[in-house]
């Protein structure tokens, strides 16, 4: 009998790893549409992912904790977790996976030792579905409805309920709609089904109806009669910034809770993961979530600040052109942005640097800040230089920041980079808000200034901060383990 060569041995291991990838897919689906157990990949998405994007999450979560993170681990544990009694809770599998090469001594199989890293969860206090509303539905209003109607499962955190238009709603409307949620020609096609109905004026998504309302004020819509009660508004008009005008959605009949989508006055500017606790849920009914910028590099900031300690800092935004900017040369309120969007790299004003001190007050004054609007639609990049009250080097930041990325309370804001060949168009479509660049870190030969890179997808990562804040204020967070 022949023995098989090298290249067949190999073939057969990839059936092996493909075959284990589609059991695992099996039970993430099964835990998710059956239990509403999430299972994430240090913090990468696995719900409706395919075989090889799977196996190369498997790849990305091994190179990053440098153990071996295998499918054959994944199936092993994610079993486990089946057998396990668990409420509603969404579980690092990686982490999991990463602690029981280290531990596995200490316990008979994994089941046991499930059980014993996830006891706690019997302790976790039981939610009640909450309806949302998107007021406005741009390019963030979207991202939202996706993601939300994505991560539905059995619908017993956040529901999307309507969407708040201005105009007619009529077919034309409703097919226009449909398709800019269906399409887009940054992050693909949605993943699911959408169709319309003219007679419930509605998006049919994935078999769910989601209203359209049609209204020109925030206070003249009576929710109760489309069956939505004590909503959580969601604006991304960026129309109403303040406490004064923000509370006209709380006039409105329906409504418990409103969350800004944009930096706001007068109310908690809130980066989840930084200072989300310091909101109470049960006192507070309007928070904004800050900007994409400030998500992005407070977290970052906040590690940094902790551990070396600021003394002054300069940050500079290299930002994804907006729908701000003119689409060829003509007249613009503010100065540059007039310019063709595509054609040019536009100097213009972030406020992001005195934004970071609502979240981190002792960076009050420490920061200034500009930005550059450059000819790409979507993806940016932050350059934090800071003088810091520590010396260190490139190798104690990178662990430092690694470490945060791995464990603690800012996992799913910083996502901690090992890619050689990084570019901006790799950053798109991921959930963190933060993505740190390990390859690109620079220290002073006094050990004394820092320059960090920060990239950010302005778009999609920012959405996913809205999400985790939207769950926070409405107390539908599951169980986590991280």
């Amino acid at each position: 009998m022949t023995t098989p060569n090298t290249y067949e041995k190999e073939l057969a291991f990839q059936a092996d790893r493909r075959r284990a990838t589609i059991e695992f897919i099996k039970i993430v689906s099964d835990l998710w549409y059956d239990n509403n157990i999430e299972l994430v990949l240090f913090r990468n998405q696995l719900i409706d992912r395919n075989v090889s994007e799977i196996l190369n999450l498997h790849a990305y979560a091994g190179a990053f904790v440098q153990k071996p993170i295998s499918i054959f681990d994944s199936v092993e544990l994610a079993k486990a977790i089946q057998q396990v009694s668990l409420p509603p809770a969404k579980l690092d599998i990686g982490k999991l996976t990463y602690e029981y090469h280290i531990e596995d001594n200490e316990y008979t199989d994994a089941k046991a030792f499930v059980h014993d890293k996830l006891k706690d969860a019997q302790d976790a206090e039981a939610i009640s579905p909450k309806d949302v509303v998107l007021y406005g539905f741009g390019r963030i209003g979207r991202l939202v409805a996706r993601e939300l109607m994505t991560r539905t499962g059995s619908g017993n955190q956040l529901r999307l309920r309507a969407i708040v238009v201005r105009g007619a709603i009529d077919e034309a409307v409703l097919k226009k709609r449909a398709s800019l949620l269906k399409s887009d020609s940054i992050h693909g096609d949605f993943p699911g089904t959408i169709d319309v109905s003219l007679e419930r004026e509605a998006l049919i998504i994935n078999g769910t109806t989601v209203k359209l309302i049609s209204a020109n004020n925030p206070e003249d819509i009576d929710y109760t009669q489309y069956d939505i009660d004590e909503a959580l508004i969601i604006d991304n008009t960026g129309a109403f910034r303040d406490q004064e005008q923000l509370s006209r959605h709380l006039i409105a009949k329906g409504v418990s809770k409103v969350l800004l989508t944009a930096p706001g006055k007068g109310i908690p500017n809130v980066v989840h993961g930084v200072n989300h606790t310091q909101v109470n849920p049960d006192e507070t009914s309007i928070v904004s979530a800050a900007s994409c910028t400030t998500n992005a590099i407070t977290p970052v900031l906040k590690v940094i600040e902790e551990t070396f300690g600021i003394s002054t800092g300069h940050l500079e935004t290299i930002h994804a052109y907006t729908n701000d900017q003119n689409l060829v040369d003509n007249m613009h309120s503010k100065y540059r942005r007039g310019r063709a969007a595509a054609l040019n790299m536009v100097i213009t004003e972030t406020g992001a640097g005195k934004a970071v001190a609502k979240a981190l007050p002792d960076l009050e004054g420490k920061l200034t800040s500009n930005a550059i609007r450059v000819p790409v639609p979507n993806g940016s990049l932050a350059i934090l230089n800071l003088k810091l009250k520590q010396k260190t080097t490139v190798e104690t930041i990178n662990a430092t920041l690694k470490k945060y990325a791995l464990e603690g309370d800012l996992v799913e804001q910083i996502k901690y980079s090992i890619n050689t060949e990084l570019v901006s168009s790799d950053i798109v479509g991921s959930s963190a808000p933060s993505i740190y660049d390990s390859q690109a870190t620079l220290v002073s030969s006094d050990s004394e200034n820092a320059v960090l890179y920060i990239w950010y997808d302005n778009e999609y990562g920012y959405s996913h901060q809205v999400i985790r804040l939207a769950k926070y204020i409405s107390k539908v967070r599951r169980f986590t383990y991280y």
